[in-house]
Protein backbone atom coordinates (compact mmCIF):
# COMPACT_ATOMS: atom_id res chain seq x y z
CA UNK A 1 0.00 0.00 0.00
CA UNK A 2 1.74 3.24 -1.10
CA UNK A 3 1.47 6.25 0.41
CA UNK A 4 2.08 9.22 -1.86
CA UNK A 5 3.40 12.48 -0.65
CA UNK A 6 3.96 15.91 -2.59
CA UNK A 7 5.32 14.25 -5.16
CA UNK A 8 2.87 12.27 -7.02
CA UNK A 9 5.01 10.28 -8.56
CA UNK A 10 6.93 9.04 -5.64
CA UNK A 11 5.89 5.34 -4.56
CA UNK A 12 6.40 6.20 -1.04
CA UNK A 13 6.84 3.88 1.69
CA UNK A 14 6.22 0.12 1.31
CA UNK A 15 3.43 -1.09 4.23
CA UNK A 16 2.86 -5.00 4.78
CA UNK A 17 0.07 -6.08 6.42
CA UNK A 18 0.16 -8.04 9.27
CA UNK A 19 -1.97 -10.23 12.59
CA UNK A 20 -0.98 -6.32 14.74
CA UNK A 21 -2.35 -4.23 11.69
CA UNK A 22 -0.19 -2.43 8.85
CA UNK A 23 3.85 -2.14 9.23
CA UNK A 24 6.40 -0.23 7.37
CA UNK A 25 9.07 -2.30 5.04
CA UNK A 26 12.24 -0.52 5.43
CA UNK A 27 15.87 -2.27 3.05
CA UNK A 28 17.52 -4.79 4.69
CA UNK A 29 20.72 -3.15 5.83
CA UNK A 30 24.17 -5.77 4.35
CA UNK A 31 25.90 -4.98 7.73
CA UNK A 32 23.69 -6.78 9.00
CA UNK A 33 24.01 -10.21 7.73
CA UNK A 34 26.29 -12.99 8.52
CA UNK A 35 29.42 -13.01 6.69
CA UNK A 36 28.55 -16.36 5.73
CA UNK A 37 25.43 -15.11 3.87
CA UNK A 38 25.62 -13.96 0.12
CA UNK A 39 23.59 -10.91 -0.83
CA UNK A 40 23.15 -12.42 -4.31
CA UNK A 41 21.20 -15.17 -2.75
CA UNK A 42 18.78 -13.89 -0.42
CA UNK A 43 17.57 -10.59 0.01
CA UNK A 44 15.49 -9.63 2.81
CA UNK A 45 13.52 -6.30 4.01
CA UNK A 46 12.69 -5.77 7.33
CA UNK A 47 9.67 -4.39 8.83
CA UNK A 48 9.97 -1.86 11.87
CA UNK A 49 7.36 -2.69 14.61
CA UNK A 50 8.76 -0.04 16.96
CA UNK A 51 10.49 -2.11 19.32
CA UNK A 52 14.07 -1.94 18.52
CA UNK A 53 14.39 -5.31 19.74
CA UNK A 54 12.28 -6.99 17.81
CA UNK A 55 12.11 -7.47 14.24
CA UNK A 56 10.64 -9.42 12.01
CA UNK A 57 11.99 -10.25 8.27
CA UNK A 58 10.06 -11.05 5.04
CA UNK A 59 11.14 -12.24 2.26
CA UNK A 60 11.22 -10.28 -1.15
CA UNK A 61 9.19 -11.99 -3.16
CA UNK A 62 6.49 -10.83 -0.50
CA UNK A 63 7.58 -7.26 0.04
CA UNK A 64 9.49 -5.45 -2.24
CA UNK A 65 12.35 -3.00 -1.32
CA UNK A 66 10.73 0.33 -0.38
CA UNK A 67 11.71 4.18 -2.13
CA UNK A 68 14.30 5.61 -0.25
CA UNK A 69 12.96 8.15 2.17
CA UNK A 70 13.22 12.07 1.57
CA UNK A 71 15.01 13.35 4.47
CA UNK A 72 13.46 16.41 6.24
CA UNK A 73 15.02 19.16 8.03
CA UNK A 74 15.69 18.40 11.61
CA UNK A 75 17.63 20.84 13.94
CA UNK A 76 18.05 19.45 17.33
CA UNK A 77 18.03 22.13 20.18
CA UNK A 78 21.02 20.84 21.42
CA UNK A 79 23.15 20.67 18.45
CA UNK A 80 25.07 22.71 16.71
CA UNK A 81 25.61 20.86 13.57
CA UNK A 82 23.43 21.00 9.98
CA UNK A 83 21.08 18.77 8.71
CA UNK A 84 22.90 16.45 6.18
CA UNK A 85 21.80 15.32 3.13
CA UNK A 86 22.60 12.52 0.45
CA UNK A 87 22.76 15.01 -2.42
CA UNK A 88 24.76 18.41 -2.37
CA UNK A 89 23.29 19.87 -4.97
CA UNK A 90 19.41 21.39 -5.20
CA UNK A 91 17.09 21.76 -8.16
CA UNK A 92 16.00 25.99 -8.14
CA UNK A 93 12.51 25.89 -9.51
CA UNK A 94 10.70 28.71 -9.26
CA UNK A 95 6.87 27.28 -10.06
CA UNK A 96 4.84 24.89 -9.35
CA UNK A 97 4.22 21.39 -11.92
CA UNK A 98 2.63 18.52 -11.78
CA UNK A 99 6.24 17.17 -11.32
CA UNK A 100 6.81 19.54 -8.26
CA UNK A 101 5.08 21.03 -5.60
CA UNK A 102 5.52 24.60 -4.85
CA UNK A 103 9.01 26.70 -5.57
CA UNK A 104 12.19 26.60 -3.72
CA UNK A 105 13.18 28.63 -0.96
CA UNK A 106 16.29 30.74 -0.31
CA UNK A 107 16.34 28.28 3.55
CA UNK A 108 16.27 25.35 1.96
CA UNK A 109 18.73 25.69 -0.57
CA UNK A 110 20.91 27.32 2.30
CA UNK A 111 19.85 23.84 4.04
CA UNK A 112 20.89 21.43 1.12
CA UNK A 113 24.40 22.92 0.35
CA UNK A 114 26.21 22.33 3.27
CA UNK A 115 27.63 25.34 3.92
CA UNK A 116 28.77 23.52 7.44
CA UNK A 117 31.74 21.48 5.67
CA UNK A 118 32.33 24.35 2.98
CA UNK A 119 34.04 26.59 6.09
CA UNK A 120 36.18 23.93 6.61
CA UNK A 121 37.64 24.40 3.19
CA UNK A 122 39.95 27.67 2.94
CA UNK A 123 38.76 28.10 -0.68
CA UNK A 124 35.46 28.57 0.35
CA UNK A 125 35.74 30.56 3.49
CA UNK A 126 35.33 33.99 2.63
CA UNK A 127 33.02 32.98 -0.14
CA UNK A 128 30.30 31.59 2.97
CA UNK A 129 30.86 34.57 5.27
CA UNK A 130 29.90 37.10 2.32
CA UNK A 131 26.90 35.16 1.97
CA UNK A 132 25.99 34.97 5.45
CA UNK A 133 26.70 38.72 5.46
CA UNK A 134 24.30 39.68 2.73
CA UNK A 135 21.21 37.40 4.54
CA UNK A 136 21.87 39.09 7.78
CA UNK A 137 21.39 42.90 5.75
CA UNK A 138 18.05 42.01 3.92
CA UNK A 139 17.12 38.17 4.00
CA UNK A 140 17.34 37.08 7.83
CA UNK A 141 13.53 36.88 7.97
CA UNK A 142 13.14 35.08 4.57
CA UNK A 143 14.34 31.65 6.23
CA UNK A 144 12.43 29.42 7.72
CA UNK A 145 13.33 28.63 11.20
CA UNK A 146 14.90 25.47 10.88
CA UNK A 147 17.24 27.65 8.43
CA UNK A 148 17.68 30.61 10.71
CA UNK A 149 18.59 27.85 13.44
CA UNK A 150 21.01 26.50 10.93
CA UNK A 151 22.26 29.69 10.28
CA UNK A 152 23.23 30.52 13.59
CA UNK A 153 24.57 27.30 13.77
CA UNK A 154 27.43 27.94 10.93
CA UNK A 155 28.06 31.16 12.38
CA UNK A 156 28.98 30.09 15.44
CA UNK A 157 31.19 27.32 14.06
CA UNK A 158 33.04 30.28 11.86
CA UNK A 159 33.43 32.13 15.18
CA UNK A 160 35.14 28.94 16.96
CA UNK A 161 37.11 28.22 13.35
CA UNK A 162 38.37 31.90 13.58
CA UNK A 163 39.32 32.09 17.65
CA UNK A 164 41.56 28.26 16.80
CA UNK A 165 42.86 29.34 13.63
CA UNK A 166 43.08 32.96 13.84
CA UNK A 167 41.70 33.16 10.03
CA UNK A 168 40.58 36.41 8.48
CA UNK A 169 38.99 38.11 11.99
CA UNK A 170 38.34 41.25 10.09
CA UNK A 171 35.24 39.27 7.71
CA UNK A 172 33.72 38.39 11.05
CA UNK A 173 33.72 41.51 12.58
CA UNK A 174 31.82 42.93 9.69
CA UNK A 175 29.01 40.21 9.20
CA UNK A 176 28.78 40.18 13.48
CA UNK A 177 28.25 44.25 13.15
CA UNK A 178 25.60 43.77 10.15
CA UNK A 179 23.68 41.28 11.84
CA UNK A 180 23.73 42.78 15.27
CA UNK A 181 22.53 46.31 13.66
CA UNK A 182 19.94 43.51 11.90
CA UNK A 183 18.65 41.90 15.10
CA UNK A 184 18.44 45.43 16.99
CA UNK A 185 16.23 46.97 14.41
CA UNK A 186 13.85 43.68 14.01
CA UNK A 187 13.63 43.38 17.93
CA UNK A 188 12.66 46.78 18.79
CA UNK A 189 10.52 46.67 15.89
CA UNK A 190 8.96 42.95 16.40
CA UNK A 191 5.45 43.97 15.88
CA UNK A 192 6.04 44.80 12.24
CA UNK A 193 8.80 42.31 11.54
CA UNK A 194 8.64 38.74 10.79
CA UNK A 195 10.96 36.44 13.20
CA UNK A 196 10.25 32.92 13.76
CA UNK A 197 9.95 31.31 17.45
CA UNK A 198 10.04 33.52 20.59
CA UNK A 199 11.47 36.97 21.09
CA UNK A 200 13.31 35.70 23.68
CA UNK A 201 15.17 33.44 21.43
CA UNK A 202 16.63 36.54 19.71
CA UNK A 203 17.04 38.19 22.50
CA UNK A 204 19.41 35.52 23.59
CA UNK A 205 21.01 35.69 20.14
CA UNK A 206 21.94 38.86 20.00
CA UNK A 207 23.30 38.48 23.39
CA UNK A 208 25.94 35.88 21.68
CA UNK A 209 26.33 38.03 18.89
CA UNK A 210 27.76 40.32 21.44
CA UNK A 211 29.50 38.13 23.26
CA UNK A 212 31.58 36.90 20.06
CA UNK A 213 31.98 40.49 19.38
CA UNK A 214 34.10 41.30 22.57
CA UNK A 215 36.21 37.81 21.95
CA UNK A 216 37.05 38.58 18.82
CA UNK A 217 37.73 42.25 19.92
CA UNK A 218 40.11 40.28 22.45
CA UNK A 219 41.86 37.86 20.17
CA UNK A 220 45.57 37.84 20.41
CA UNK A 221 47.48 36.59 17.35
CA UNK A 222 49.71 33.60 18.49
CA UNK A 223 53.35 33.93 17.48
CA UNK A 224 55.07 31.74 15.19
CA UNK A 225 58.45 30.21 15.64
CA UNK A 226 60.71 30.92 13.41
CA UNK A 227 62.33 27.79 12.23
CA UNK A 228 63.57 28.86 8.47
CA UNK A 229 62.68 31.23 6.01
CA UNK A 230 60.18 33.82 6.80
CA UNK A 231 58.73 36.25 4.69
CA UNK A 232 60.96 39.13 5.55
CA UNK A 233 63.96 37.07 3.80
CA UNK A 234 62.31 37.09 0.38
CA UNK A 235 63.85 39.80 -2.35
CA UNK A 236 61.99 42.91 -2.60
CA UNK A 237 61.26 41.90 -6.12
CA UNK A 238 59.13 39.30 -4.70
CA UNK A 239 57.55 41.00 -1.98
CA UNK A 240 56.27 43.53 -4.43
CA UNK A 241 55.21 40.67 -6.59
CA UNK A 242 53.11 39.21 -3.55
CA UNK A 243 51.66 42.94 -3.15
CA UNK A 244 50.54 43.11 -6.10
CA UNK A 245 48.40 39.81 -6.37
CA UNK A 246 45.96 41.27 -3.74
CA UNK A 247 43.06 42.51 -4.61
CA UNK A 248 42.00 44.04 -1.21
CA UNK A 249 43.24 47.05 -0.06
CA UNK A 250 42.94 46.33 3.44
CA UNK A 251 44.88 43.31 2.79
CA UNK A 252 47.60 45.34 2.12
CA UNK A 253 47.42 47.60 4.74
CA UNK A 254 47.47 44.80 6.96
CA UNK A 255 50.50 43.05 5.24
CA UNK A 256 52.33 46.32 4.97
CA UNK A 257 52.22 46.37 8.86
CA UNK A 258 54.20 43.56 9.49
CA UNK A 259 57.97 44.80 8.82
CA UNK A 260 59.17 48.76 7.74
CA UNK A 261 59.99 46.86 4.71
CA UNK A 262 56.32 45.88 3.12
CA UNK A 263 55.35 49.11 5.39
CA UNK A 264 57.47 50.74 1.97
CA UNK A 265 56.21 48.75 -0.18
CA UNK A 266 52.65 48.61 0.09
CA UNK A 267 52.86 53.01 -0.26
CA UNK A 268 53.36 52.59 -3.54
CA UNK A 269 51.49 55.07 -5.54
CA UNK A 270 51.61 52.64 -8.47
CA UNK A 271 49.90 49.35 -6.31
CA UNK A 272 47.00 51.81 -5.33
CA UNK A 273 46.59 53.00 -9.12
CA UNK A 274 46.81 49.27 -10.55
CA UNK A 275 44.01 48.67 -7.58
CA UNK A 276 42.14 51.28 -8.71
CA UNK A 277 42.10 50.08 -12.11
CA UNK A 278 40.83 46.89 -11.36
CA UNK A 279 38.31 47.20 -9.54
CA UNK A 280 36.59 50.59 -11.10
CA UNK A 281 36.03 51.84 -14.38
CA UNK A 282 38.40 54.83 -15.75
CA UNK A 283 34.89 57.13 -15.70
CA UNK A 284 34.30 56.07 -11.96
CA UNK A 285 37.56 57.78 -10.87
CA UNK A 286 38.10 60.50 -13.02
CA UNK A 287 35.09 61.73 -11.06
CA UNK A 288 36.76 61.37 -7.57
CA UNK A 289 40.29 62.62 -8.30
CA UNK A 290 41.91 63.21 -4.79
CA UNK A 291 45.38 64.99 -5.19
CA UNK A 292 48.09 65.06 -2.85
CA UNK A 293 50.48 67.76 -1.35
CA UNK A 294 52.82 67.26 -4.30
CA UNK A 295 50.06 67.37 -6.43
CA UNK A 296 49.70 63.98 -7.41
CA UNK A 297 46.84 61.70 -7.34
CA UNK A 298 46.37 60.12 -4.29
CA UNK A 299 45.50 56.82 -5.85
CA UNK A 300 45.26 54.89 -2.08
CA UNK A 301 42.86 57.26 -0.99
CA UNK A 302 41.22 57.27 -3.78
CA UNK A 303 40.31 53.83 -3.81
CA UNK A 304 38.43 54.55 0.04
CA UNK A 305 36.40 57.19 -1.46
CA UNK A 306 35.19 54.71 -4.86
CA UNK A 307 34.81 51.88 -2.59
CA UNK A 308 32.04 53.91 -0.78
CA UNK A 309 30.23 54.97 -4.20
CA UNK A 310 30.91 51.35 -5.89
CA UNK A 311 30.74 48.46 -5.35
CA UNK A 312 34.51 46.29 -5.56
CA UNK A 313 35.22 43.65 -7.37
CA UNK A 314 34.81 39.80 -5.93
CA UNK A 315 37.22 37.29 -5.64
CA UNK A 316 37.06 33.58 -4.59
CA UNK A 317 39.04 30.64 -4.82
CA UNK A 318 35.66 28.31 -5.25
CA UNK A 319 31.95 28.78 -5.73
CA UNK A 320 28.83 27.49 -5.96
CA UNK A 321 27.97 27.07 -9.42
CA UNK A 322 24.62 26.70 -11.59
CA UNK A 323 23.91 24.91 -14.28
CA UNK A 324 22.25 26.49 -16.84
CA UNK A 325 21.32 23.11 -18.72
CA UNK A 326 19.32 21.16 -15.82
CA UNK A 327 18.60 24.29 -13.45
CA UNK A 328 20.39 22.92 -10.32
CA UNK A 329 23.10 24.56 -8.16
CA UNK A 330 25.83 22.59 -6.54
CA UNK A 331 29.48 22.52 -5.35
CA UNK A 332 31.60 22.15 -8.28
CA UNK A 333 33.68 19.21 -6.75
CA UNK A 334 30.70 17.31 -5.96
CA UNK A 335 28.97 17.39 -9.25
CA UNK A 336 25.52 17.09 -10.22
CA UNK A 337 23.39 14.62 -12.23
CA UNK A 338 23.76 16.54 -15.65
CA UNK A 339 21.82 15.40 -18.71
CA UNK A 340 23.95 17.83 -21.00
CA UNK A 341 26.14 16.38 -24.17
CA UNK A 342 29.12 19.02 -22.41
CA UNK A 343 28.27 20.01 -19.10
CA UNK A 344 31.19 22.17 -18.60
CA UNK A 345 29.86 24.59 -20.73
CA UNK A 346 26.59 24.88 -19.34
CA UNK A 347 28.15 26.02 -15.86
CA UNK A 348 28.19 29.45 -14.51
CA UNK A 349 29.65 30.48 -11.35
CA UNK A 350 27.70 32.12 -8.99
CA UNK A 351 28.55 34.88 -6.26
CA UNK A 352 26.86 35.36 -2.76
CA UNK A 353 25.00 38.19 -4.38
CA UNK A 354 23.53 36.07 -7.27
CA UNK A 355 22.93 33.45 -5.44
CA UNK A 356 20.77 35.84 -2.99
CA UNK A 357 19.04 37.04 -6.58
CA UNK A 358 18.16 33.32 -7.84
CA UNK A 359 15.30 33.03 -4.40
CA UNK A 360 13.56 36.11 -4.95
CA UNK A 361 10.49 35.80 -6.80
Amino acid sequence: MPFLGQDWRSPGWRWVKTEDGWKRCEPFSPALEDGKDQLNDVSHTVIITGDEEEEEIYDTEDCEFAAKKRKKDHFSTKTDSQCFYREKWIYVHKESTKERHGYCTLGEAFNRLDFSSAIQDIRRFNYVVKLLQLIAKSQLTSLSGAAQKNYFNILDKIVRKVMEDQYNPRLIKDLLQDLSSTLCILIRGVGKSVLVGNINIWICRLETILLWQQQLKNLQMNKQVNNGLTLSDLPLHMLNNILYRFSDGWDIITLGQVTPTLYMLSEDRQLWKKLCQYHFAEKQFCRHLIPSEKGHIDWKLMYFALQKYYPIKEQYGDTLHFCRHCSILFWKDTGHPCTASDPDTCLMPVSPQHFIDLFRF
